[in-house]
């Protein structure tokens, strides 16, 4: 595999390594040995029962945190295939990317953040990292999953200055304003194409919004067009695949022309060269990511801020922040080995730690978890 790899993409046999050696791998390379981990994961399990948009028992059809992911994964692979860069480990970032999310989707990072405002904030991304070098419990040698150095950059796809200077190694190209490597520029854009068109599958499933409204956007508008006219006979339902297909194929396709053409302005030969541009290598066109925000921004008003989805994720709020403070309050009602790290974090760090032991297990809940949860506090 690694002779048919471009000269500027990530290679096993030169990762920047592990935080803790380990003796290479006998029959995995490197980055297969981390996408490994991530799937056997606790964290990469739980997130089957984690919202995307709609919470996990509205239906059995929605997207979930790990369809989603997987759903990044194979968009990206597609890509890195056409850029010869090293597609295993495109898919470990992208499978490892939403590790660290709340239950609840947005509404429940957002709580969480909120929650932990006094205490030093909390970020989705941020706690990505945290579950993959600290929060995993499978292994001997040390805490967390041990990846890569270059997984653990991918995962990390944004960072404020002040956590960036916590964090050693991978957060030095938020303080130099480098970049990461192209896997990790191309999982964020695998990601962002991800979300956008799962989402209007399920927002018209679920009847929030419908094709009509949808023609407002002039990518799907178009696309659309063209399959009704091609396939006027067709059920409603099959026009929409094979719009959103359409238009999957269509920003794809575009990610590779237009990284071909960056790559090849940039005239870059290693990795090194990769991380040394002054801007991102794996992008969309000026264009095509106009009619991208478009549609972005016709779901975030119409889908995202829709009463029935507002109403739900008000709950969610009101539920992760009840548990927050809650165990805060009353440790003992958390599992032993949280009562224990509680235990020391109050002998360590005081209040903040305390209330990041907190963030850390409400952050690892599934969706119907935590609601179970807060019902068990409110019988009391």
């Amino acid at each position: 595999m690694t002779s048919s790899l471009a000269p500027y993409a990530a290679f096993d046999e030169r990762t920047r390594g592990r935080r803790f050696p380990e003796t290479a791998p006998r029959f995995r390379t490197e980055f297969q040995r981390d996408r490994d981990r991530i799937i056997h994961s606790n964290a990469f399990r739980r997130l089957v029962y984690k919202t995307q948009v709609f919470v996990n028992h509205e239906g059995d059809l929605y997207r979930t945190r790990i369809t989603h992911s997987l759903e990044v994964a194979q968009i990206a692979r597609t890509v890195a295939r056409a850029l010869r860069i090293n597609e295993t480990l495109t898919e470990a970032i992208c499978l490892a990317h939403d590790l660290g999310h709340t239950p609840f989707g947005h509404a429940g990072q957002d709580a969480l953040n909120e929650c932990m405002r006094e205490y030093g904030g909390f970020e989705h991304n941020l706690q990505s990292l945290r579950v993959v070098d600290e929060l995993e419990e499978r292994y001997a040698d040390f805490s967390g999953l041990n990846l890569t150095f270059e997984c653990r950059e991918g995962v990390l796809k944004h960072c404020s200055s002040q956590n960036a200077r916590l964090l050693g190694d991978v957060g030095e190209r938020f303080l130099n304003r480098t970049q990461p490597g192209l896997e990790a520029q191309l999982s964020n854009i695998a990601d962002a194409i991800a979300y956008n068109n799962h989402d209007v599958d399920d927002g018209v499933r679920a009847g929030l919004i419908t094709a009509d409204e949808l023609r407002e956007v002039s990518v799907f508008a178009r696309f659309h067009d063209e399959v009704v006219a091609r396939y006027p006979a067709t059920p409603p339902r099959r026009q929409l695949y094979e719009t959103i297909r359409r238009m999957v194929d269509y920003l794809v396709s575009d990610v590779i022309m237009e990284a071909e053409r960056r790559i090849a302005a940039a005239r870059v030969d290693s990795i090194d060269s990769v991380r040394n541009q002054p801007q991102p290598l794996v992008s969309l066109s000026d264009g095509v990511l106009e009619e991208h925000q478009e549609l972005k921004r016709f779901l975030r008003t119409k889908l995202y801020n829709h009463p029935k989805v507002r109403n739900v994720m008000d709950e969610a709020r009101a539920t992760l922040k009840s548990l927050f403070e809650g165990y805060l309050k009353e440790p003992s009602r958390l599992p032993v080995e949280h009562q224990a790290l509680m235990a020391r974090a109050d002998a360590e760090g005081g209040e903040k730690a305390r209330a990041r032991v907190v963030a850390d297990y409400v952050a690892g809940m599934t969706d119907r978890f935590a609601f179970l949860e807060d019902k068990r506090f409110l019988s009391r």
